[in-house]
């Protein structure tokens, strides 16, 4: 997942970048004004971000302005908003404008990665921390697989690959798309890099089963869903 931290306070910024790279998985890019956030939320492909953490205190551009931007231009990430307590009346209106979530400054590392973990899940249709497909079961709370019961061992990239095609069980995933939403902008994306983490989850996931449940559509890219044998 990818996610986009519009934050002015250098040092809040890297904590929360951080926690989302360490204890989530996620890919973090950040931007240090309103301006800088809405040009790189904007520009997001397949897609845009996964999720938005916005300061709404920001230089250039306020928070408010920034989202009323991004969703008139069709803009549908989930934005969790960071307030400062007596700021409640403009995280109503942001609400309304928009927002799905927030939490108040000064606030618990843990509660801000939860509701981060909760709003992507439901921005993707899964409410529930277990995504399942088939006999596939992806925790994403502790961030661990099992197939028909029996645990499977991921690298964190073979993980992140999984979990982004758990949450569109059935979907034609392309290579870009995974591409722009596991890596931040200061990776330099390799063409064939997709294909070793889908190679390993296919040799830890699927062989040792008849139904296969990682699919290749020639051309298109990669679906996961239960039935018959891999393309």
């Amino acid at each position: 997942m990818r996610v986009l931290v519009v934050e002015d306070e250098p040092r809040l910024a890297a904590n929360i970048a951080r926690g989302l790279r360490e204890n989530a998985g996620y890919a973090v890019d950040t931007a240090a004004d309103g301006e800088q956030g809405l040009f790189l939320a904007q520009s997001a492909d397949a897609g845009g971000y996964d999720l938005i953490v916005l300061d709404l205190m920001l230089p250039r551009l306020d928070g408010r302005e920034l989202l009323r931007r991004l969703r008139q231009g069709g803009g549908r990430s989930p934005v969790l908003v960071l307030s400062a307590r007596d700021e409640k009346e403009s995280v109503v209106e942001l609400l309304n404008l928009g927002a799905d979530d927030y939490v108040a400054k000064p606030f618990d590392l843990g509660e801000l990665l939860a509701r981060a973990k909760a709003l992507i899940r439901r921005g993707k249709g899964h409410p529930s921390p277990v995504l399942r497909t088939g006999d596939l079961e992806v925790h994403t709370v502790e961030r661990s697989v099992r197939r028909a019961g029996r645990e499977v061992g991921l690298t964190p990239m073979e993980y992140r690959v999984l979990e982004y095609l758990a949450h569109r069980p059935g979907a034609v995933v392309s290579k870009t798309e995974l591409l722009e939403h596991l890596y931040d902008f200061n990776w330099e994306k390799f063409s064939n890099v997709i294909e070793v983490y889908i190679s390993g989850l296919r040799r830890k996931l699927d062989e040792p089963f008849a139904d296969k449940l990682i699919h290749t559509l020639r051309g298109q890219g990669y679906v996961l869903r239960p039935g018959g044998s891999q393309a």
